[in-house]
């Protein structure tokens, strides 16, 4: 469903193969997450590199709507921000997704820095809505940790989408 809906707002642009590429390993992602409340090295890692390389590429192309550079630098700012959490409250954010931050900020970042601050923003806003309703639904109380790698991935598909259909 996902790479049906980036491929709908992407159109025939270069960039759009490596959202087909990226999708599916953040949808599995954030299966794994739900499930083991873990971002796994083996995914995370490699998905931060194939961002890179991927829209390393598309820029290359003719016709692409986004900028590399402003993705790499996308990378460094969303990956730094988790860091900085992570450092602040280790309890709170777990090192996963500082890393899952790299590859997000690098998507994000392709389409600019609104989009980025979009993705990134939208990644909370979910997760906070998700805890909110367990609260009221009295599933979970304040302490209870929530995976929050599949609402980052939610976040950042939501800003690439606003991104495409926006170039």
């Amino acid at each position: 469903m996902a790479c049906l809906a980036l491929a709908a707002a992407t159109g025939a642009r270069p960039e759009l193969a490596g959202w087909l590429l990226l999708a599916p390993v953040a949808v599995l992602l954030a299966t794994v997450d739900r499930r083991v409340h873990r971002l796994p090295d083996p995914l995370t890692l490699p998905l931060a590199a194939a961002a890179v390389l991927v829209l390393g590429g598309a820029a290359l192309l003719p016709g692409h709507a986004g900028s590399w550079t402003s993705g790499l630098l996308g990378g460094a700012a969303l990956g730094g921000f988790y860091l900085l959490l992570f450092l602040i409250n280790p309890n709170g954010m777990g090192f996963g997704d500082v890393k899952l931050a790299l590859a997000l900020g690098v998507a994000l970042g392709w389409y600019g820095w609104a989009v980025l601050f979009l993705g990134g923003f939208a990644g909370f806003l979910f997760g906070a809505a998700y805890g909110l309703g367990l609260v009221l639904l009295r599933r979970a109380g304040r302490r209870t940790g929530i995976p929050f790698g599949p609402f980052m991935i939610a976040g950042a598909l939501t800003g690439v989408l606003l991104g495409a259909l926006a170039a």
